[in-house]
């Protein structure tokens, strides 16, 4: 089943040309920079307003189509809906907040106690919002539009108010909830670190249109995307635990059909983990190095080369099997390894640069 979305809009002076069809259930992550039009998309999704024209699909069921006349309105479309301000009604408990969002609800699968449960509210359900903190009420809003039994959770920048504390309190919920309950979720941030944690689909949009939309390591991976600019550009991995080496202090991870070698991590073998590996620590060379630290070296095939003129550097993809790495190089190493599209490479990465994110 997939999401699909498509319309155009004109809002405050900026055309939105918007069309993706993303896998479900799964976190779908819309990136771009503040004022690009994500908020707009949430707002069609939900009815919230009517674009000149559109098709919107949610796993199958159809809410809006202008070619047949179709638009139903936001209370029909089982939406729930969260946004950066939790919006709770300051006069109610947690529990009365809660029940809220369950009494106007039709009947469906996810019941009280298990959101209780899952977002840890166990302890603030005879609370006011004005106890909680900002991180308390967020999980507060969520659990509350999760109640509401959505067809799909739609999140608007939910930790954009949130200091760093409170927003490492949160993720690990939302973490959760992507793993535990088995809804479409379409989340707005403009924070990367979100991104990694929790997007399995990635859309990037700019000024408007949509960019890339894809799985989010095959987007984060590619050299011919802003993402790829930035300082902070990285490739994220998929992994599963194999097995740890106490003596060694290691922990070997398959990836994309590939070995990588993280510092030992407390992760049960078998376990899935996703790292992120920075394009900056990516070492290229075409024969197996000796006598160095590093202590992965990874096989791959060239992809894309892409000039980065403003740091006088090229952006290497390095394919792997259903996944890829990105390397930033001087434009000096290309040439003295005569890389191109289809030529066999190694990454060479070394352990302490993998950043193991938490599970």
């Amino acid at each position: 089943m997939t999401l699909s979305v498509s319309f155009r809009h004109q809002i405050s002076g900026l055309s939105l040309a918007i069309e993706f069809a993303v896998p479900t259930p799964g976190t779908t992550v819309l990136f771009g920079r503040s004022g690009v039009g994500k908020s707009t998309v949430i707002a069609a999704v939900a009815g919230l307003i009517r674009p000149t024209a559109f098709r919107i699909d949610v796993g199958g069921a159809l809410l809006a189509d202008s070619a047949v006349g179709l638009f139903l309105p936001p209370e029909q479309r089982r939406i729930g809906l969260v946004f950066q301000d939790a919006r709770l009604f300051p006069h109610m408990t947690v529990t009365g907040n809660l029940r809220y969002g369950l009494r106007r609800a039709a009947p469906g699968p996810i019941a009280f106690d298990d959101v209780v449960d899952l977002l840890g509210l166990a302890p603030l359900l005879g609370r006011q919002p004005r106890q909680l903190s900002g991180g308390e009420q967020s999980r507060v809003a969520i659990a509350r539009a999760l109640l509401s039994q959505p067809r799909l959770l739609a999140m608007d920048e939910p930790l954009a108010s949130l200091d760093a504390q409170h927003k490492a309190e949160i993720l690990p919920y939302l973490a959760r909830l992507k793993h535990t309950l088995a809804l479409p979720v379409l989340y707005v941030t403009h924070s990367m670190d979100e991104v990694v944690r929790l997007a399995d689909s990635l859309v990037l949009i700019r000024a408007g249109h949509v960019l890339a939309a894809g799985p989010v390591g095959q987007v984060l991976a590619r050299g011919d995307l802003p993402l790829a600019a930035r300082d902070d550009a990285a490739a994220l991995l998929e992994t599963r635990v194999v097995v740890h080496d106490t003596c060694r202090q290691l922990t070997e991870l398959a990836a994309a059909g590939r070995r990588i070698l993280v510092p030992l991590q407390a992760a049960a073998v078998g376990s899935v983990l996703r790292v992120r590996v920075p394009a900056r620590e990516v070492i290229l060379a075409t024969t197996e190095p000796q006598g160095i630290s590093v202590h992965n070296a990874i096989a791959g095939t060239v992809g894309q080369i892409v000039e980065d003129a403003s740091r006088h550097a090229a952006l290497v993809e390095v394919a792997l099997d259903g996944g890829g790495l990105l390397a930033r190089v001087t434009p000096d190493a290309v040439a003295r390894l005569g890389l191109r599209s289809g030529v066999m490479v190694l990454a060479l990465v070394k352990s302490m640069a993998i950043e193991v994110l938490p599970g």
